[in-house]
């Protein structure tokens, strides 16, 4: 069996792999145990690269070496990689936060601190504006916006945005002390499960705003492009424009009422 050059770039990005160390991996895979000549005559890896790539891969659990001579390599099960990489990634994850977490407490951090309230003071609250390009991104700001809120929240989305709020911001609904209201045409099965779900924590409208924009407490406006393009091209306009997102607030409210 030959994997797609889709495919290949697909477990790259995945395991964070090279094109050697995929190559070499599929083809032990395929094979089940096979020596750094074999598989270097397989996968056209310079065989001078195959040992550093297999020494590679078996230091990351993705393969065995063999006991005897000549060296051979066993595959891992792909379910046993899948487990090895899930625990590794939040053992790291788990470091990562831990050491975020323990900068709030150095004098770096207060520096830092320092630094930006002395710089937004030499701006205009009216002012503030910035964009913000991919659904990573934007969802960043979007969750930001939506801990911070004090008083109001109100969401303008499609069917499809409504079941992506839901799976990517249902604990921050639920957390917020803010109270949220959605707009979204409920005309898929997807969409009104989703609703069903936080009806709980917000107040859902089947409502088509033709549009997608958050507003929270009536002064930070984040517009969404309108088309459903793929999510890195997805880009965001954010501003704190009180007077404008006071008026849009109001004309949608009076659009929901007739």
């Amino acid at each position: 069996m030959v994997i797609s050059e889709e495919n290949i770039k697909r477990l790259r990005t995945i395991f964070n792999l090279n094109i050697y160390e995929v190559k070499i991996w599929t083809a032990l895979l395929s094979k089940g145990v096979d020596t750094a000549g074999g598989l270097s005559e397989i996968t056209n890896v310079p065989r001078s690269r195959a040992y550093d790539v297999l020494e590679s891969l078996e230091k990351r659990g993705f393969i065995i070496m063999k006991l005897g001579r000549p060296i051979k390599y066993l595959a891992v099960e792909p379910n046993e990689i899948i487990k090895r990489a899930k625990k590794n990634h939040e053992e790291k994850a788990k470091r990562e936060v831990k050491a975020l977490e323990e900068v709030r407490n150095t004098e770096i951090f207060t520096e830092l601190d320092l630094l930006f309230k002395q710089g937004i003071n030499h701006i205009d609250p009216n002012s503030i504006a910035g964009t913000f390009k991919g659904r990573r991104a934007i969802y960043d700001q979007i969750q930001s916006l939506i801990s911070n809120a004090e008083k109001s929240v109100l969401i303008a989305t499609t069917s499809e945005g409504l079941v992506r709020k839901f799976d990517n911001f249902k604990n921050e609904f639920k957390k917020s002390k803010a109270n949220i209201k959605i707009l979204a045409p409920l005309i898929t099965k997807e969409a009104k499960e989703a609703a069903k779900e936080l009806k709980e924590f917000v107040t859902i409208k089947d409502y088509d705003p033709k549009s997608r924009f958050i507003i929270v407490d009536n002064s930070d406006l984040l517009f969404i492009t309108n088309s459903e393009t793929h999510e890195s091209a997805e880009i965001a306009i954010w501003s704190k424009t009180p007077l404008f997102s006071q008026t849009l607030s109001y004309l949608v409210e009076s659009s929901i009422k007739k």
